[in-house]
C-alpha cells in the first residue's frame, strides 16, 4: 500500500521554518514538559530524531499521544492554535477515542468522548492521544471558554434533545450526590469512586443536560451542578496523577460554567487549573490561570470563604512567579476574606472546602516559594492542627509537605515524626497520587541518611518501603 505524503504536516513545518531536526528537537522538548512517557510509537517509547519527522511527512501515522505533542510544539512556534487535524492525522486515539478538545465539537460530544473513553476497558490506548497542554489554556475574557478549548455548548433551543423533563428536583440530586462523592474523595483520595463520578456524568447528568427545560432557571442550574460535578472529576484524576485527563475535565467544568453564567464556579476551576499548572512546574500558565480566577465577578460575586480560596491560590502563584510584594498583599486579602465568613453559612458550592486548616496549608506553599522555610513549617503544623477528621486526604499531602520543609531544615528527628503520621495515614486506605508522591519523597529524602544508622530514619525508611511494595 501506498503512503500519500502529508502536505498538510509539510506546509506547516515550512511556515514555522523548521529542518527536521529542529522540529525533533521541539518535539521531544514539549513532550517533557508534559511530564509524558509515551514515544512516537507508543506507550513508553523513546524520543524522536529527524528521521520520525520524515516518515511522518512522508505519510506515516504516529500513534500514542505523538500527534498531540506535535500539535503543541507548533502552537508554540506559531504563536497560535495547531490542531492535530491541521497536522492531517485525523483525531487522535482512533475510532472511538477521546476528541481533542480543540476541535469545534461541542460540550456535550466533547463529555460522551471523554465518558466513553475514561471508562472502557482498553482505556490506556483510548486515551493515549491526550496529554497535558498549556496551548488548549486560552483562558476566556469572560466565563465561556473559547471555542478551541473544546466548543461552546449550543442554547437549550439548538441542542439535541430527548424527551426527559428536568425540574429543580433533578438538579438538586446532582449536587447531593456531587457532595456525596467529594466527602469521598477528601476522606480516602482521588481513587476511590472516581469511576462511579464517570459514570454518572456520562448517563444520568449527560440525559439530563439533553432534556427539556420548563424555563432558563432550569436550565442553568443544572449546567452549574454538571460543571461542578466535571470539576470534580477533573480534581479527582488530578490527585490520581491523570493529569491530562485532569485538564479535560476541567475544560469542560469551565465550558459548563461558562454557559450557566456561575461566574464564582468558573473561578475555581480556573483556580483548579492554576493549581494543576503549579505543580506541574508551568508557572506563567498557572499565574495567568489565578488571575483570572480573582478577576470581576468570578470573584465579586463569591461568597467570602470562596473568595479566599482563590485568593491564597493567586498568591503562591505570584510567589511562584517570583512577584514577592504581590504575593505578600494577595495572602493579607485571602486570610481578611477568609475572616469575614460567617460560620454556619452553606456555600453554594458545597465541594470547596475551605477553612482555617486550607488557607495554613496553600500559606505554607506560598512561602516555600518565597524562600521562607521557617514560615512555612510554621504554617504547615497550623494546617495540620487544625484538620477535620474528614479530610484525611489533605491531611496526608500535608505532612508530606511539612516534613520535607522540616528536613531541609535539619530537624530530622521532626521530620520523622511527621512521616510516621503520613504512613499512619496511608495505611487507612487513602489512595491520591499526590499522597503516594509523598511517601515517594520520604524514600528518596531519608535514601542518603541509612548509612547513618538513625533509629527513627530507618523505621520510617522501612515502613515507605514496605508500602511502595504493596502498590506494585
Amino acid at each position: 500500500m501506498t503512503r500519500e505524503r502529508n502536505e498538510q504536516l509539510a506546509r506547516l513545518l515550512g511556515e514555522a521554518g523548521w529542518s527536521r531536526a529542529q522540529a525533533a528537537s521541539a518535539f521531544n522538548r514539549a513532550a517533557a514538559e508534559s511530564r509524558r512517557t509515551d514515544g512516537p510509537c507508543g506507550p513508553c517509547g523513546p524520543l524522536i530524531g529527524r528521521s520520525h519527522v520524515s516518515m511522518w511527512v512522508a505519510g506515516t501515522r504516529p500513534s500514542g499521544s505523538a500527534p498531540a505533542v506535535l500539535a503543541l510544539a507548533l502552537s508554540r512556534r506559531l504563536k497560535r492554535l495547531v490542531t492535530v487535524s491541521e497536522l492531517g492525522f485525523g483525531p487522535p486515539g482512533g475510532p472511538g477515542g477521546p476528541a481533542p478538545l480543540e476541535s469545534p465539537a461541542d460540550a456535550l460530544a466533547v463529555l460522551a468522548d471523554l465518558g466513553r473513553a475514561d471508562l472502557h476497558p482498553d482505556r490506556r490506548n483510548l486515551l493515549a492521544g491526550i496529554v497535558y497542554s498549556t496551548a488548549v489554556l486560552a483562558v476566556p475574557t469572560g466565563d465561556r471558554p473559547p471555542p478551541q478549548a473544546g466548543g461552546l455548548l449550543p442554547h437549550a433551543a439548538e441542542r439535541p434533545s430527548n424527551h426527559l423533563r428536568v425540574v429543580q428536583g433533578d438538579v438538586a440530586t446532582v449536587r447531593e450526590l456531587t457532595l456525596a462523592f467529594s466527602a469521598v474523595d477528601q476522606r480516602r483520595g482521588g481513587g476511590h469512586g472516581r469511576t462511579a463520578l464517570v459514570q454518572y456524568l456520562h448517563t444520568d447528568v449527560r440525559d439530563l443536560l439533553h432534556g427539556r427545560y420548563a424555563h432558563e432557571r432550569v436550565r442553568r442550574d443544572m449546567e452549574s451542578a454538571a460543571a461542578e460535578l466535571s470539576y470534580l472529576s477533573g480534581w479527582m484524576a488530578f490527585d490520581s496523577g491523570e493529569n491530562a485527563l485532569a485538564q479535560r475535565y476541567f475544560v469542560l467544568a469551565l465550558q459548563l460554567a461558562g454557559q450557566a453564567q456561575d461566574h464564582p464556579l468558573g473561578g475555581h476551576i480556573l483556580r483548579a487549573m492554576a493549581h494543576q499548572a503549579l505543580d506541574l512546574g508551568h508557572f506563567d500558565t498557572a499565574l495567568t490561570l489565578a488571575e483570572a480566577s480573582v478577576q470581576d465577578r468570578r470573584y465579586l460575586d463569591a461568597t467570602p470563604r470562596e473568595r479566599a480560596l482563590l485568593g491564597v491560590v493567586h498568591a503562591r502563584a505570584l510567589a511562584a512567579a517570583g512577584r514577592t510584594r504581590s504575593a505578600v498583599k494577595a495572602l493579607l486579602r485571602a486570610e481578611n476574606d477568609l475572616a469575614a465568613a460567617e460560620e454556619g453559612v452553606v456555600e453554594p458550592h458545597r465541594t470547596f472546602f475551605f477553612g482555617e486548616a486550607s488557607l495554613a496549608h496553600e500559606t505554607a506553599r506560598t512561602l516555600e516559594a518565597l524562600g521562607d522555610r521557617k514560615g512555612a513549617i510554621r504554617e504547615f503544623g497550623r494546617s495540620v492542627r487544625t484538620r477535620g477528621a474528614a479530610f484525611r486526604r489533605t491531611h496526608a499531602v500535608t505532612l508530606g509537605h511539612l516534613g520535607a520543609a522540616q528536613m531541609a531544615d535539619g530537624r530530622v528527628e521532626d521530620a520523622c515524626a511527621t512521616w510516621g503520621g503520613l504512613l499512619d495515614s496511608m495505611e487507612e486506605g487513602i489512595q491520591s497520587g499526590r499522597a503516594e508522591q509523598a511517601v515517594l519523597q520520604v524514600r528518596r529524602l531519608l535514601s542518603p541518611l541509612r548509612h547513618r544508622r538513625i533509629a527513627s530514619v530507618t523505621a520510617v525508611a522501612e515502613r515507605a518501603n514496605r508500602h511502595l511494595a504493596r502498590l506494585h
